[in-house]
């Protein structure tokens, strides 16, 4: 057992890796700012990330500090920029700092597969392919490649271990209502049309959350240490087919899908190698789309208190 700290473990990725870590019988502290945990039974902060004090008393003893807190809406980033630049990378340094100054085992980081936006490398991209700074693509980007860069300087000025994982795009219960498939199941619940742009051919391979959630428990194994992995899911989800899911699991004669023209730049998507997280940590994504989908549409059901 290991005492470990999670930052934003109140959150939606957060809060399934708090879930495994407790499974997996250790101490767990939760790092989170105004936002309270989805259980009773872990310990909680409430920590400003950017109040290096803080940052500093609460991770005192811990051995194990997993940084997954950060601004992760694109478009909250797009609006304040100055504010995810702070939180994504001065709230970085602050955990590394408060890791090295406490003498931490290992410090974990929720990085993305958005890293690899301006890759001029062929697919399925791996670790090792080389970013293209011009074409980072967004500032929420550019905020998880400085904060890898980060990482490594800790490792190599102070010595500080660390793991990387770069997340391929989660779905699954508590997801962030903004997303593309709470967007779906609100309009299906409330009687409108899902709405596709072009042939919904543009596609992500989405990650069931609980099977991304138990690579972080695999990464405390020693063979991880100082070491960068992708965690993207098993295969391409298109969007229509995210659609079509959602009309199949409630019914053809009540959700409805209408196509609009395509429209210009959309992103079609890249593809993330996960070989390495297999080989090295014997993981994998196990649950399949329509499965993970399932338990997505149930928890929304009862969240929103639909008899849909």
């Amino acid at each position: 057992m290991a005492k470990v700290v999670v930052t934003g473990g109140s959150g939606f990725i957060g809060s399934h890796v708090v879930d495994s870590l407790l499974e997996a019988k250790h101490e767990v502290t939760i790092l989170d700012y105004h936002c309270k945990p989805h259980r009773s039974d872990v310990k909680y902060e409430d920590c400003d990330l950017l109040d290096f004090a803080s940052v500093l008393e609460a991770c005192k003893g811990a051995e194990h500090i997993y940084h997954i807190a950060a601004v992760s809406n694109v478009n909250y980033a797009h609006k304040y920029p100055v504010y995810c630049t702070d939180l994504n990378v001065k709230g970085t340094v602050n955990v590394l700092e408060a890791a090295r100054v406490h003498n931490a085992k290992r410090v974990y980081f929720a990085s993305t597969v958005w890293v690899y936006n301006g890759s001029k490398e062929a697919e399925p991209i791996t670790e090792d392919s080389p970013f293209y700074l011009p074409s980072a693509g967004h500032i929420y980007t550019s905020t998880k490649i400085a904060a890898e860069m980060l990482f490594h300087n800790y490792h190599q000025l102070y010595n500080i271990p660390f793991t990387i994982l770069r997340y391929g795009i989660p779905y699954g219960p508590r997801m962030r209502e903004e997303l593309l498939i709470p967007i779906f199941l609100k309009k299906a619940f409330n009687g409108q049309p899902l709405t596709i742009t072009g042939e919904g051919s543009q596609y992500r391979n989405f990650i069931y959350v609980k099977d991304m959630a138990k690579a972080h428990v695999l990464a405390m194994s020693d063979v991880a240490a100082n070491q960068v992995y992708n965690l993207e899911g098993p295969e391409k989800i298109t969007v229509r087919r995210v659609a079509e899911s959602i009309q199949n699991l409630l019914g053809k004669d009540k959700v409805k899908i209408e196509f609009l023209p395509a429209r210009p730049g959309d992103f079609g998507g890249k593809v993330a190698s996960a070989a390495k997280a297999k080989k090295d940590l014997d993981w994998e994504a196990t649950t399949g789309f329509e499965q993970g989908l399932s338990a997505t549409v149930d928890f929304f059901k009862s969240k929103w208190d639909t008899a849909f």
